[in-house]
C-alpha cells in the first residue's frame, strides 16, 4: 500500500510503539543514518499486513502467509529475518496489543540493508552489508466500498520478472508504482492499470486486477510480471467455493474496456470497484453485483474467525 503518512491518509494513525531492530521501541525513537544502504539503493523487503476488528475483537488476517512471502523475498536480497514466520507472527501480536488500537490496523514491516560492513568499499552490493528489521502499525479503518475508482492505463510498464523479481516487494521496485500514480492523478485518475512487456494487464499500482463477463471471473496469471497477492489468492479461494467460474489467464486492455465489472484487490484497500478505465465506462459505470458478491465474501472471511477459515485468522484480542 502506498502513502502511508499523516499528512496524506487524515484516518491514518501511528501506533506508539514500533518493533525496531529487535527491541519494541517508542515509534518515534528510531532514527537510521543518512548511509543507510536502502535509502540509497532501494535494497529492502517489506509486507503490508491487516488485521481486522469485529465483534469477537482484534484479529491478524493471514499473517503467516505475509511473513512466508516477505521471507522469500529476504532470501532473494541476502536479508536474514530475526526469525521464522511464526516468530514474526508472535511479535506482531505483541506489538498491537502494546499499540491497542481501537480499530482496523495496517502493518508494515520492512527489512533492509543498513550499512557497509569493515573493509567494504562504496558500492551497490547484496553481501558485506549489515541488516535490520522494523515494524510499525496504524490504525487504518478498512475503505468501504463508495462509488468505486477511475482507472487509466499507465505509459509505465511493469518491470520485467527477468529486470526484477515479481514476486516480492522490494522497496526500489516500487518507484515505478510511483511515476504510475503520479501520471493518473495528474490526468484526473484514481489510479493506474499498468502492462507488462507484453502489452497485457499486470496490476494497478498497488493491487491485482479482476475482470467479469458473462458471470465469469477473469485474472492475470502469477506467471507474468506481477505480484501474487495474497488478497487475490483469498478471492480465488473464496470464489470457487462458492462455485463462480474463474480463470487465471492473460487479460489484454481491450477486455477491461468491454468488461462488465472490473475490481482491483489488496491488503490495503480489500475490493475495489474499478467503475472507469481510460476514460470508458466499465459496465453500467456503477458498481457491479459479482464485485458486491465478492467483496462480502472477502468481508465475512477477514472477520469471521469461526468461519471455516479461521486459521487464517491470528488472535490480537478477543472480545471477553
Amino acid at each position: 500500500m502506498a502513502g502511508l503518512d499523516r499528512a496524506a491518509s487524515p484516518g491514518l494513525r501511528l501506533g506508539r510503539w514500533a518493533y525496531h531492530r529487535g527491541e519494541f521501541v517508542p515509534a518515534s525513537d528510531p532514527q537510521l543514518p543518512l548511509s543507510t544502504q536502502a535509502l540509497h539503493y532501494g535494497i529492502g523487503v517489506f509486507e503490508g499486513i491487516r488485521a481486522y476488528r469485529s465483534a469477537d475483537g482484534l484479529f491478524l488476517f493471514r499473517a503467516y502467509d505475509h511473513y512466508e512471502r516477505m521471507l522469500r523475498g529476504c532470501r532473494t536480497l541476502r536479508i536474514p529475518l530475526p526469525g521464522k514466520p511464526g516468530d514474526l507472527v508472535d511479535i506482531t501480536v505483541e506489538l498491537l496489543r502494546r499499540n491497542a488500537h481501537d480499530e482496523d490496523v495496517y502493518v508494515r514491516p520492512v527489512a533492509y540493508k543498513l550499512s557497509l560492513l569493515p573493509g567494504m568499499p562504496p558500492g551497490v552490493f547484496l553481501s558485506g552489508l549489515s541488516d535490520a528489521m522494523s515494524i510499525i502499525s496504524y490504525s487504518l479503518p478498512v475503505e468501504r466500498l463508495g462509488q468505486g475508482v477511475r482507472c487509466g492505463i499507465s505509459s509505465w510498464r511493469r518491470p520485467p520478472r527477468d529486470t526484477l523479481p515479481a514476486q516480492a516487494k522490494i522497496t526500489g521496485g516500487y518507484v515505478t508504482s510511483a511515476f504510475a500514480t503520479d501520471e493518473a492523478r495528474a490526468g484526473g485518475q484514481d489510479d493506474a492499470i499498468l502492462l507488462d512487456r507484453s502489452g497485457n494487464v499486470a496490476e494497478a499500482t498497488t493491487a491485482n486486477v479482476f475482470t467479469v463477463r458473462d458471470g465469469c471471473l477473469v485474472t492475470p496469471p502469477t506467471t507474468g510480471d506481477l505480484l501474487p497477492g495474497i488478497t487475490r489468492d483469498t478471492l480465488l479461494t473464496l470464489i470457487r467455493e462458492v462455485g463462480l467460474p474463474v480463470a487465471e489467464r492473460s487479460v489484454s486492455p481491450a477486455e477491461l474496456f468491454s468488461a462488465d465489472e472490473v475490481f482491483l484487490c489488496s491488503t490495503g484497500k480489500g475490493v475495489v470497484p474499478v467503475i472507469a478505465v481510460a476514460g470508458r465506462d466499465v459496465g453500467t459505470g456503477a458498481i457491479g453485483p459479482v464485485t458486491a458478491k465478492v467483496r462480502a465474501l472477502y468481508a465475512a472471511a477477514t472477520t469471521m474467525p469461526g468461519g471455516i477459515h479461521a486459521d487464517w485468522l491470528t488472535p490480537v484480542m478477543e472480545t471477553p
